[in-house]
């Protein structure tokens, strides 16, 4: 039973800051150093302070990245840069967005969901996370005792919940509409009515939530409780750490979007560059798009094609670096069953990114977990001209180009309890971090 609850949010106070556009970034995890370094430029209250604050090379117990988020927070809260609602509240937002020539919107609700093991099935994860991220988000929430960015998390929405929702919302101005740097349109309303808000917990219930981004968060908030509740005299079952701030989307929105996430190596011993063409036609029939410089975006746009018409089925993009061809590569009948056997269920079997990290990475290169779990190894993009131009560049070694995760192929692996490989899906566009926070002191 998903426990669904409104919440005394902590939100930017317009008064004191008049474009919340200049405060706001994507969530952590795909903002580049050099976004950073733009972020913390932009405005000294900027969110990118609280929820990834620079290192410093004299960084220590008592003066850290960690630390300083804290002061930050501290100190806005008690300048009332940032101020709490006095009554509790759903929050509707919006995104309007344009993808493929096309403009649409998401919406999604921010409320407070209980926090329940993954054994429970009533929260259920799809993908593998990494152990150094989940160690860096505990330590600033132990430090901060707050949510900063919200987790994204799906739904099945047959009832109209957010139907529920619009309809209370639309009936005021939304508490601000702004631009982000990609000219998406981010709207918010807050929520009050303590009817709607009974309706909301009550139809959520029976539902079962599936993180979509945010498996990290998630999982840091599991053990920020776990910590809590050996620390903290006054810690039950109702303390705020019992619970986490999520950002709640229906699986049938029509502007839910998953975006591919595209593989680069870096750092792969030349000898396995230099022998990997004739290692991958082993597994796969490989058609080689060969271009000149000045006819790359005509072979590349190619390849997209092929990709698309074998959106289906197994098929992956390659490019390798010092390479004057594309690789489009769709595997032979029966390798993966001929390979792994029953080692692997048959929905984790027909992923691409499946067949990518076991076949590819795993036995023709010889990764091991360990390797899987380097994030200096292994780096991800949304975009195929980046993925394509890192390795044009040299900073990777070669990528691997991939047809987007379906949410029905998601919504399966998550029911019958199994992980995909890291970074499988890119939801897209993300749900901004500083729209609204959620203190976890009673």
């Amino acid at each position: 039973m998903a426990t669904v609850l409104p919440f005394n949010g902590i939100l930017y106070n317009q008064d004191k800051i008049d474009d919340l556009s200049t405060v706001v970034t994507p969530p952590y995890d795909v903002i580049s150093p050099e976004e950073q370094i733009r972020f913390y430029e932009r405005h000294p209250n900027n969110v990118i302070r609280l929820d990834l604050g620079k290192k410093k090379i004299d960084d220590h117990e008592k003066d850290n990245v960690n630390t300083r988020a804290a002061g930050y927070f501290n100190d806005w809260i008690s300048q009332g840069i940032l101020i709490q609602d006095a009554g509790p509240s759903i929050y509707l937002t919006a995104v309007d967005f344009l993808l493929g020539g096309r403009r649409m919107t998401r919406y999604g609700m921010i409320a407070l969901v209980g926090l329940e093991p993954f054994e429970k099935r009533i929260v259920l994860p799809h993908e593998k996370t990494f152990s150094k991220v989940k160690s860096e988000r505990l330590d600033l929430m132990k430090a901060c005792h707050a949510n900063f960015s919200q987790i994204f998390s799906l739904y099945s929405d047959q009832e109209g919940i957010l139907d529920l929702l619009k309809e209370a919302a639309f009936q005021s101005k939304p508490l601000f509409d702004i631009l982000d740097d990609r000219k998406d349109r981010h709207r918010m309303w807050r929520i009050t009515n303590p009817d709607v808000h009974a309706k909301v917990t009550g139809l959520m219930e029976d539902k079962r939530l599936f993180i979509a981004d945010g498996h990290h968060r998630y999982e840091t908030a599991l053990n920020y409780r776990t910590w809590r509740s050996k620390n903290d005299p006054e810690f039950t079952d109702h303390h705020p750490a019992n619970y986490v701030m999520m950002y709640l989307c229906s699986m049938e929105d029509p502007g839910l979007i998953v975006l591919p996430a595209h593989r680069m190596l870096n750092g792969v011993e030349a000898e396995k560059i230099k022998t990997l063409p004739d290692r991958l036609a082993q597994y796969f029939e490989i058609t080689r798009i060969p271009f000149a410089d000045d006819h790359k975006e005509e072979a590349l746009n190619s390849l997209a094609v092929m990709l698309e018409k074998q959106k289906s089925g197994n098929a992956i993009g390659t490019y390798i670096k010092g390479s004057d061809a594309f690789f489009h590569m769709v595997m032979k009948k029966g390798v993966m069953e001929a390979t792994f056997g029953d080692q692997l269920p048959e929905s984790l079997r027909q992923l691409d990114v499946t067949v990518l990290t076991r076949l590819v990475f795993m036995e023709i290169l010889g990764f091991d977990g360990s390797h899987l779990d380097n994030e200096k190894l292994i780096t991800y993009s949304s975009s195929v001209d980046k993925a394509i131009e890192a390795v044009v560049r040299g900073e990777s070694d070669v990528c691997f180009i991939l047809n987007p995760t379906r949410i029905d192929q998601v919504k399966r692996i998550a029911e019958e309890g199994q992980i995909m490989p890291r970074k499988t899906t890119y939801f897209f566009p993300k749900p901004l971090t500083g729209q609204v926070f959620n203190q976890l002191n009673p």
